[in-house]
């Protein structure tokens, strides 16, 4: 999937001598299709474990491991300062302990660390290596080193390794590193140094300790805008019951199901927001009361009446709270409506006094819950409503965070 982000990006991939080097084959293929354009190269050590064919054939362009050969670039500039000057970040995954200790010492013996001295892009580094080396002293003192230098570290996973030890010390999954590729590309976007709150995910309320009420919304439009938030810079805080659905890297989480939890954490942390994207679908009713044991089923004939009572109103408290502190600086709500969509959409614009409403039409087999896609309408106070087409999920949020960033810079 094309990522607006990284489209032509130039990242250089250093892969060094590690079994973990598999991994860096498929996360140069999800980057090249994320529509970057990557440069690969590999130390002698990580031609043990995986060939320039490889990578090659994964990312369409030539790899790079050879110091001494000559370059073909029309400038004449010679490999790693080529590689340095033209890229937006590098990223040296799996990183080994060797090539670390090499970085931190300022050594300059192969082609990735040529170029990672020439180079002027940010440094992402993802160490990955056995037994209990990363924990070692001098290790842990060369990462010190690179990190006081500027370089940004991907902490390594907890598992099992090749040689069947345990420990601190496995390469991360692409689809993190990929997070990290963005949360690196994206600190200096629009909405830098801004604080943005994104809800996500359909509310339940028990009923007993096994039946709950809930609804359809699977939390992929919240998630979207919250990746979408950081890839333009913000630092941001997701709320979300999706559990489900992994946090975007970078994104502070926290967790709810209820709508009183939903109410609670969304009222704390919008105290400090520059904007709060409510995406959340927040039931309107809970069970009057919740049973302690479980409702037993009586007879096929026999029904089971329950009395409900209304839960809190998110937005309205938001919106409310926000003339006391005025925070969030920028609030948008979403509605999803199944008929009188524009008339109700505007009519929780001007009641709850949002700067921009989301509507989507529930009813549509093709977007809204529990698909990727949406066909969503914007609608703002004094603006004609601005009917969106289908599009991914991945989209519509950067529409909506756009409109975000550009209204805030107008009010800052």
């Amino acid at each position: 999937m094309r990522v607006t982000l990284l489209r032509d990006k130039g990242i250089v991939l250093g892969v060094t001598g590690s079994i973990a080097a598999f991994k860096a084959a498929d996360l140069a293929s999800k980057l090249t299709q994320a529509g970057a354009q990557v440069d690969v190269i590999l130390t002698t050590g990580a031609q043990r474990f995986v060939t320039p064919l490889t990578f090659s054939a994964l990312t369409g362009r030539a790899v790079h491991s050879d110091m001494w050969a000559a370059d073909a670039d029309p400038d004449g500039h010679i490999a790693h300062v080529r590689l340095g000057e033209h890229a937006d970040l590098l990223l040296i995954a799996p990183a080994s302990a060797h090539t670390i200790a090499k970085l931190a010492h300022g050594l300059a013996d192969n082609l990735l660390t040529l170029t990672a001295l020439a180079a002027r892009c940010p440094l992402l580094l993802a160490p990955a290596m056995d037994g209990g080396m990363y924990h070692h002293p001098a290790t842990q003192a060369n990462l010190q080193t690179l990190v006081e230098r500027g370089a940004t570290l991907i902490k390594p996973d907890e598992g099992r390794f090749a040689s069947g030890l345990g420990g601190r010390g496995r390469l991360p999954e692409p689809p993190e590193l990929l997070g990290h590729v963005r949360r690196a590309l994206g600190r200096v976007g629009a909405l830098a140094g801004r604080q943005v709150v994104v809800t996500a995910g359909g509310t339940r309320e028990a009923l007993d300790p096994v039946r709950q009420f809930g609804n359809r919304s699977s939390g992929k439009q919240g998630h979207a805008l919250a990746q979408a938030a950081l890839d333009a810079g913000a630092e941001v805080t997701l709320i979300s019951s999706a559990r489900h659905l992994p946090t975007p890297v970078g994104a502070t989480r926290v967790a709810v199901d209820t709508a009183q939890e939903m109410l609670e954490a969304t009222l704390a942390a919008a105290r400090a927001a520059d904007a709060l994207i409510m995406a959340a679908a927040v039931a309107d009713f809970r069970p009057a009361q919740r049973q302690t044991q479980k409702l037993r089923k009586r007879g096929h004939d026999e029904g089971l009446r329950l009395d409900l009572e209304p839960t809190a109103d998110v937005l309205l408290a938001v919106s409310e709270q926000r003339v006391q502190y005025g925070r969030p600086r920028f609030l948008v709500g979403f509605a999803a409506e199944s008929e009188q969509l524009l008339q109700r959409a505007a009519e929780k614009l001007a009641r709850k006094k949002l700067d921009l409403v989301v509507a989507n039409d529930i009813s549509a087999a093709d977007a809204g819950f529990e698909v990727d896609d949406n066909r969503v309408t914007l609608l703002a106070p004094g603006r004609a409503p601005e009917e969106l087409p289908l599009m991914p999920k991945s989209g519509v949020a950067e529409l909506v965070v756009a409109r975000v960033a550009g209204a805030l810079v107008q009010r800052a």
